[in-house]
């Protein structure tokens, strides 16, 4: 068994939280990908996933703003959770706090098992120190979790093959980049290789590793200001139209502060 939920997806925060298990009757593996929310914002979340934050197993760090980093030093501090993440991102994340605990390091293609659940870390293009993004996998079933990335890498897609869901950062329309209320410098950053995914960017990606036995795409990290979810709804419609004779998986959108329910991988 593999489910996943968004607990928040933006700019103030972001979570997912992945559960695995082999057998109905044993205890879930339970791993937090990312927490850019304070404690009392993460336990709400949680709790309405039917989660206590003492259930958490891990915590793995994609990268160390804050909006990914921000409520992980607490986990690690209040409840002795364990973090993993690579040695760029802690040493960035933690910077000047020399009462930090250790991370366990996650590195680019080393396969990371906790419990149920087997994390496949996989480098990609950011403005930060040693990001990683994810799949998550339990026994095949397989989740890519995308969701801070300047370009639709070759080995971001071939790191993504064969996953049964993706969340899938669609974060900003290019037009409404360009037309928005930014600064230049900001608009540069977003748009550029080392920044985030435009929604016919996230489109290419899901075609590159599109595959029959796809079941769900959530639309994730949404600009606010730079991006609607139906115009990211709607590039990853189209590409999912042009593959003719295939059965389509179904598309969601993670709404900034409330993520979106739990999902099942089967």
């Amino acid at each position: 068994m593999l489910r996943f939920t968004s607990l928040a997806s933006g700019s103030s925060g972001n979570a997912t939280l992945v559960e695995g298990r082999q057998d109905r009757d044993e205890r879930p593996t339970r791993v937090l990908v990312d927490c850019g929310l304070a404690p009392r914002r993460l336990a709400a979340a949680l709790l309405t996933r039917g989660v206590a934050i003492a259930e958490l197993d891990a915590v793995f760090v994609t990268h160390e703003h804050s909006d990914h980093v921000g409520g992980v030093l607490a986990l690690q501090r209040r409840w002795g959770i364990a973090v993993w993440a690579s040695e760029g991102t802690w040493a960035a994340a933690t910077s000047g706090r020399s009462e930090v605990t250790a991370a366990h390091v996650a590195r680019d293609g080393a396969a990371i098992t906790i419990g149920a659940l087997t994390l496949h870390p996989f480098a990609v293009p950011h403005d930060s120190a040693e990001p990683l993004q994810l799949v998550c996998s339990e026994g095949a079933r397989r989740l890519g979790i995308v969701t801070d990335l300047g370009e639709p890498t070759h080995a971001a897609a071939v790191a993504l093959q064969g996953c049964d869901a993706m969340l899938l950062e669609c974060n900003h329309d290019r037009e409404m980049l360009a037309q928005g209320p930014y600064p230049t410098w900001l608009k540069r950053r977003i748009g550029g290789v080392r920044g985030h995914l435009a929604n016919d960017q996230a489109a290419a990606l899901l075609d590159a590793c599109r595959h029959d036995g796809l079941q769900h795409v959530v639309a994730a990290h949404l600009s606010r200001h730079n991006n609607r979810p139906d115009l990211a709804l709607s590039s990853l419609r189209q590409v999912l139209a042009a593959a003719a004779g295939r059965a389509s998986p179904t598309l969601r959108v993670a709404d900034g502060d409330n993520g979106c329910d739990w999902i099942e991988v089967v």
